[in-house]
């Protein structure tokens, strides 16, 4: 099975998926929201993508901010993670995204993307960081529960 990432947005949703084997995650798409707060097509989009790809579990980034603090973003990304839940039936983990589109942009800087440009980039590269930053944990405690 594979772990599906998401980076949540208002007006976009980045797409990442993981390798069979858990270890790489790989940008997908990304998902443009039609109007704020109607969510069913990209919910729909996700279910799909979610059958598509054999996904098993849903990691879906928390923007905390940087003072560790939850903002209103936060609340709105809990209620998506209900609706997530919900549509899919999948267990959705919530993983702290603090830096990662600050990352993302930095890659597509030094990648030589043109700044018009970025904008259809960073969102899926941004899930890609919060779900290869979940596959790192997950494979750093198995291999620390061998010892």
């Amino acid at each position: 099975m594979r772990v599906l990432g998401l980076d949540y947005g208002t007006k976009t949703v980045g797409v990442a998926v993981s390798d069979s084997l858990l270890v790489c995650a790989h940008g997908v798409e990304t998902i443009e929201i039609a109007q704020a707060g109607k969510l069913r097509k990209t919910l729909a989009r996700i279910e799909e993508l979610v059958k598509e790809y054999e996904v098993d579990t849903i990691v879906l980034g928390y923007p905390k901010n940087m003072n560790n603090t939850e903002g209103e973003r936060c609340a709105a990304t809990l209620d998506f993670k209900e609706k997530l839940e919900k549509r899919t039936s999948l267990p959705v983990i919530l993983w702290d995204e603090r830096q990662t589109t600050v990352s993302a942009e930095r890659v597509l800087q030094e990648s030589g993307v043109r700044r018009e440009n970025r904008k259809t980039y960073i969102d899926k590269i941004a899930a890609v960081f919060i779900l290869q930053g979940y596959l790192e944990s997950i494979n750093r405690s198995e291999i620390d529960g061998q010892d």
